[in-house]
C-alpha cells in the first residue's frame, strides 16, 4: 500500500521548492524591462530584450554553438559511458571498482585542476590538428565529453544494477551472442536510464562555464560564455532574457521526461 505524504511534509516540500526556486522566477520581470540595465520594470514592460536575442548575430551564433556541442558531447558522452558501464556489468572484471573509480575522477578533481588539464591537452593538440585543439568547436566537445561521462555513467550503472542479471545468465545458457543480449534484452531494460544519461550530459554540456573559459578565446564562443561576457562587461540585460528561454526550455525537457516515463515505466 502507497503511504501518501502528510500535511506537514506537503507544507516543508512547498517551503523548499519556493525557497529554491523564487530566485530563479525573479529574472522573469527583469528579462521584461525597458532599460538597457539590470533592473526590475517600473510600470512599462517590453520584449526589446528578447528581439535583441533573435537580432544579434552573436546570440544566435553562440546558441547554434551550444546546440551542436551540447547534442554531439551527450551522443559521444552516452555512448562511451553505455559502453563502459556495460563491459563492466555484463563482464565484472576484477579491478572493475577500480575502473570505475578511474572514470569517475572528474567528479572529484575540482574544476579548476580539470580545466588546466584540459588546457594544456588542447593547446598541444592545436600543434597536430588545427580542427581539433584549443578555442575549436570539437576541442570544446572533448572537453566536455570528459566532463560529463562520469555523470552518463552513474545513471547507467543505476540503471543496470535494477535489471535482473538470471536473465541475461539464461539467455547466454541458450547460446545468444553478446550483441544478442545487448541489443535485445539489456537495452530495452534500461532505455529510460540511457535516454535520461543522455540529457543529463546535454544539459551539463548546454550550461558549462568553468572549463569552457580556459578552453576557448575568440572563436568557440558558447551561450554560457557568451552570457559570463555580458555580465563582466556591460551588465546586459539579454541575460535575463536568455535565461528565463533557458528555464522554459529546461522544464519543458523535465516534464516531457517525466510524462514519457509515467507512460512507459521501466
Amino acid at each position: 500500500m502507497i503511504q501518501r505524504p502528510g500535511p506537514i511534509a506537503l507544507i516543508l516540500a512547498a517551503f523548499v521548492a519556493a525557497f529554491l526556486l523564487l530566485p530563479l522566477l525573479a529574472v522573469v520581470p527583469i528579462s521584461f524591462t525597458p532599460a538597457r540595465f539590470l533592473t526590475m520594470p517600473k510600470g512599462e514592460l517590453s520584449l526589446i530584450h528578447y528581439r535583441d536575442l533573435i537580432d544579434n548575430p552573436d546570440w544566435r551564433r553562440s546558441m547554434l554553438l551550444s546546440l551542436r556541442i551540447g547534442i554531439v558531447s551527450s551522443v559521444v558522452a552516452t555512448s562511451l559511458a553505455l559502453a563502459f558501464g556495460l563491459g563492466i556489468w555484463m563482464f565484472q572484471p576484477r579491478f572493475a571498482a577500480l575502473l570505475v573509480g578511474i572514470v569517475l575522477l572528474p567528479m572529484i578533481v575540482p574544476p579548476v585542476v580539470s580545466a588546466m588539464v584540459l588546457y594544456f591537452f588542447l593547446t598541444s593538440l592545436s600543434q597536430i590538428n588545427d580542427l581539433v585543439g584549443y578555442d575549436t568547436w570539437l576541442g570544446v566537445t572533448l572537453a566536455h565529453v570528459v566532463m560529463i561521462v562520469p555523470f552518463a555513467l552513474v545513471l547507467i550503472l543505476v540503471a543496470l544494477a535494477q535489471v535482473d542479471r538470471r536473465i541475461d545468465l539464461a539467455a547466454r545458457g541458450l547460446g545468444a551472442t553478446i550483441s544478442q543480449r545487448v541489443f535485445g534484452i539489456i537495452l530495452p531494460n534500461i532505455r529510460f536510464g540511457v535516454l535520461t544519461a543522455a540529457l543529463m550530459a546535454f544539459v551539463l554540456s548546454w550550461e558549462e562555464i568553468g572549463v569552457t573559459l580556459f578552453v576557448t578565446s575568440v572563436n568557440a564562443i558558447t551561450l554560457p560564455r557568451m552570457m559570463w561576457m555580458g555580465v563582466h562587461d556591460n551588465i546586459d540585460p539579454a541575460i535575463a532574457a536568455i535565461s528565463v528561454v533557458l528555464i522554459v526550455i529546461t522544464t519543458l525537457a523535465l516534464t516531457g521526461r517525466m510524462l514519457l516515463q509515467r507512460q512507459h515505466p521501466a
